[in-house]
């Protein structure tokens, strides 16, 4: 009878509750009441498939970190305001389409942030993509020419967040400008993006270039954006000099 029931749930894929299943079976000094032992199975297979979703979201993000929330440092000469970053931990901004510029000088902990809030959001269910920025535009200009351009934007239109790491490392030339304003312009109000740079807000004006629409992409940028700007020394030469 067992065996029926474990072949039919791995039929069914329901691989959550086949180790439940086998858990309770072997364990037997655990008595269920027959709504104990269901609510035991569909809680264990609710939790298989939430992991599997979240493993499936976070791969798909292609991460360069491993971040986590709390391995955030918050020490004084940093200047992070701690209450609004842990608000972040809610995902709060990604329902109410909001943007996060995180500036700060090399080395001091912007990718770090802005992979730790991107997983964070794949954990609640959202769909992520993190790019470093010359990279998704070198990749952009190769799928002009191969035509696979439109389903590279709408696939970035569709992603809840999209993180864009190192922008503005080397002024933006015609091609990559309306690239950027075609990225920008579909996620206006509709989805959320993080943008970490080395330069402050101020300068992006510059490397952007063409006044017009480097007006029109900031001000969809800039306008609903909660700004961050991480102070003090390198994390990463810290981290040398602990050795």
């Amino acid at each position: 009878m067992n065996e029926q029931t474990l072949e039919q749930m791995k039929q069914l894929r329901l691989h959550g509750m086949i180790r439940a299943f086998n858990t309770s079976l072997s364990s037997q000094s655990i008595d269920y009441t027959n709504d104990e032992l269901l609510a035991y199975l569909m809680q264990s297979e609710w939790d298989d498939r939430q992991n599997r979703k979240i493993e499936r979201l976070t791969k798909a993000a292609r991460f360069r970190y491993s971040a986590v929330m709390e391995a955030i440092d918050y020490t004084s000469e940093r200047n992070i305001d701690k209450n609004q970053v842990q608000r972040f931990a809610s995902c709060g901004f990604i329902g109410r389409k909001e943007n996060i510029l995180i500036t700060g000088s090399t080395g001091v902990g912007k990718s770090y942030m802005a992979s730790a809030i991107g997983h964070q959001a794949c954990s609640m269910g959202s769909k992520v993509m993190y790019f470093n920025t010359a990279k998704l535009f070198t990749t952009l200009k190769t799928s002009k020419a191969d035509g696979s351009y439109l389903k590279l934007i709408g696939k970035l239109e569709k992603q809840d967040l999209l993180i864009l790491d190192d922008f503005g490392l080397k002024p933006l030339d015609n091609i990559n400008r309306h690239s950027f304003m075609e990225i920008i312009e579909d996620r206006h109000g509709k989805r959320s993006t993080i943008i970490a740079s080395q330069l402050p807000v101020e300068a992006w004006h510059e490397i952007i270039g063409e006044k017009t629409i480097a007006d029109a992409i900031l001000d969809r940028l800039v306008h609903t954006a909660h700004r961050i700007d991480i102070k003090g020394e390198s994390m990463r030469k810290k981290l040398r000099n602990n050795h």
